[in-house]
């Protein structure tokens, strides 16, 4: 009877095993010798989440973040400036500045761009963007923007824009925007010499600064091949020094005895004289930057206009830095003359000291003409500073601009 009723227990188990789920099972079999309900539901829950599973693997293009969808042909608009800006992702998709990209100062502009890649509909994104990373295109810097040009007797004038944009901004060559050491060298005298002129063109690097003598040649010409070859540019401004006229900076000097009607004459001359460059530098000028009655004028022109101030930083007594805040004209301050002494080991060790400050303070400022000497030597320590994580940057970089302060 025993080896009986085991034979008849396998049979009834064969039969619950060919029944239809969902079933009932007759209530006189034993609970555990079945195979519960509970237990085979939850196989088949398992067994469906590791099919779901598969099926996202193996699809042709997995799921991405929004964020992280590269952007081929991006339709941008620019949002409203009120707008706030919200925190910046990860990874963001980019859109390339092209000459007509209006450029706002100061603070964030938050970019709407539709991407059109794969077969689905376009997605969205956003792309936030600093705008003092940002310049004019180098393939169009060396064609004047009209709506930044005034025209007068004297030439072609600077001017802001109708939209508020400054020379400053629009003509400043675009660098990293890091915050690591920074040099900026600004090399003077330009055009003065035409040979000279050709050769520290060709050779300087593009991120340092050339200055244009306003009594030079062709400088509308030199200014188109600087630009071309990525340089920025600024325009240097003959100033009184003590002891004029037995020393003298040139044609058109800015005086002390002038009124100021004849300096913002003579200011405009030197102006006229090509276009495409951020600000003015003084040459010479000790006398004249001291003076606030001929240094406010001429400062508040400035500010009008959209232009920045460099100082050489050769004479202690400049008014400009207060005159420049007033006025809200981006003012830079020169941390030395590279070339006082013409001698290679000399100019290096000033580039070297320039270094040793911009490791200090974050930015140093070094100034220079376009000495022959002085173009070969700049040339290689910048190659060489790179190379050890220095950044040469505009000067327009350095600048402190009271409209973004």
């Amino acid at each position: 009877m025993r080896a009986c009723f085991r034979g008849n227990d396998l049979a009834d188990i064969g039969k619950d095993i060919e029944r239809p789920l969902g079933q009932m099972i007759r209530s006189q079999r034993p609970a555990a010798r079945g195979i519960s309900t509970g237990t085979l539901g939850a196989a088949l829950v398992i067994l469906a989440v590791i099919g779901i599973s598969g099926a996202i693997a193996l699809r042709e293009k997995p799921f991405r973040k929004p964020q992280e969808t590269a952007v081929s042909t991006p339709k941008v608009t620019v949002a409203p400036t009120s707008a706030p800006a919200p925190p910046a992702p990860a990874a963001v998709a980019t859109a390339s500045p092209n000459a007509s990209t209006p450029m706002k100062s100061g603070g964030a502009q938050i970019i709407h761009v539709q991407t059109e890649e794969g077969d689905g509909p376009p997605k969205a994104g956003i792309v936030i963007r600093d705008p003092s990373t940002l310049g004019q295109n180098l393939k169009v810097a060396h064609i004047p923007d009209r709506t930044l040009i005034e025209t007068s007797d004297s030439g072609p004038l600077p001017i802001r824009s109708a939209d508020g944009r400054r020379p400053f901004d629009v003509y400043a060559r675009p660098w990293s925007g890091a915050r690591g050491a920074r040099v900026a060298i600004v090399i003077g005298g330009l055009a003065v010499s035409q040979t000279g002129t050709q050769a520290a063109i060709a050779k300087l690097p593009a991120e340092v600064t050339l200055a244009f003598a306003p009594q030079g040649n062709s400088i509308d010409r030199w200014m188109k091949a600087a630009r071309q070859g990525g340089h920025e540019i600024v325009m240097q401004i003959p100033l009184e020094p003590f002891d004029y006229p037995n020393i003298n900076p040139g044609r058109n000097t800015l005086t002390v005895a002038a009124s100021p009607d004849e300096n913002l004459k003579s200011l405009h001359w030197a102006l006229s004289r090509t276009t495409n460059y951020t600000g003015v530098m003084n040459y010479m000028g000790a006398r004249f930057s001291a003076d606030a009655n001929a240094m406010g004028p001429f400062m508040a022109e400035l500010g009008k206009r959209g232009l920045a101030y460099v100082d050489d930083g050769s004479s202690a007594r400049s008014l400009a830095p207060d005159l420049a805040l007033k006025d809200g004209v981006p003012f830079v301050a020169g941390d030395m003359a590279i070339d006082a002494v013409q001698d290679r080991g000399e100019i290096l060790k000033k580039l070297d000291s320039l270094e040793a400050t911009a490791r200090a303070k974050g930015t140093a400022v070094g100034i220079g003409s376009a000495f022959d000497i002085t173009v070969d030597t700049v040339a290689s320590w910048v190659a060489e500073a790179k190379k050890r994580g220095i950044e040469i940057v505009p000067i327009s970089a350095v600048a402190i601009d009271p409209q973004k302060g």
